[in-house]
């Protein structure tokens, strides 16, 4: 664990002290705000209907963690780093874990963003629904828990970080509008089981305020999956 912390502590230095988080951070943060602002006029100025159009219209920003991950290990195995890394007394496992918990905080401060807009708007006399928007909120981090956990798959499989960022991007289009691919299938079946495992059908009821234990631990198993993959190509990686 004091590994996994010691990987995390590095990764978030060297990720605030560069320009690329930032700049995606300045983005998506302008992005979700200008969304916002016209789903609020749009919308007659319904606060909590426009937080939480905003919260699940923002979980399309795709491109996020893909960028963050592409780099974390394709490219310092390139430069040779993960070497260093594999090579240090830490665990794959710990490097894994420390990368991803790195890519999960900074994504976590982006939800976060949602949350002070609700204060503020509170704070001048429009109190919003508070169930939905931290319901929303919990779901959007478990969503991109499980985003982060595929770009460090890919990262782990592919030695370009852009074809890393491209196939982790294609990954989380896949998963999140898997039932939209399964509705061109004429089985039933085959219907039945995209919707069991739709993200944006488990992500749905958070933003209903409903807390449902399955929905969360869907969203962990199926992170704590990929993660577990790219442990193992890390191990690959290691005896190459």
């Amino acid at each position: 664990m004091r590994g996994a912390l010691t990987i995390y502590r590095r990764e978030l230095v060297g990720m605030f002290f560069g320009p690329l988080a930032w700049s995606l951070l300045c983005v998506a943060l302008g992005l979700s705000g200008w969304l916002f602002l016209a789903v609020v006029k749009q919308s007659g100025g319904d606060v909590t209907a426009s937080l939480r159009y905003t919260l699940g219209a923002s979980t399309a920003l795709l491109f996020l963690p893909p960028l963050l991950t592409m780099r974390m290990i394709s490219e310092e195995d390139r430069s040779g780093m993960l070497e260093f890394l594999l090579t240090a007394p830490v665990s794959d496992a710990s490097v894994v874990t420390g990368k991803f918990l790195a890519a999960l905080t900074f994504m976590t401060l982006f939800w976060s963003s949602k949350l002070v807009y609700a204060v503020v708007i509170a704070a001048v006399g429009v109190a919003p629904d508070w169930a939905p928007l931290l319901g929303g909120f919990l779901g959007a981090v478990l969503v991109s828990g499980l985003f982060c956990a595929l770009g460090l798959l890919a990262s782990a499989a592919f030695s370009t970080p852009m074809l890393a960022a491209f196939m982790a991007f294609v990954a989380n289009i896949v998963v999140l509008f898997l039932p939209v691919f399964a509705g061109l299938s004429e089985s039933e079946k085959v219907t039945e089981l995209a919707a069991s495992l739709s993200v944006s059908a488990h992500f749905e009821l958070f933003l209903r305020g409903v807390i449902d234990s399955s929905a969360i631990v869907f969203f962990l198993v199926w992170t704590a999956v990929a993660l577990f993959a790219a442990v193992r190509l890390v191990e690959a990686r290691r005896w190459r």
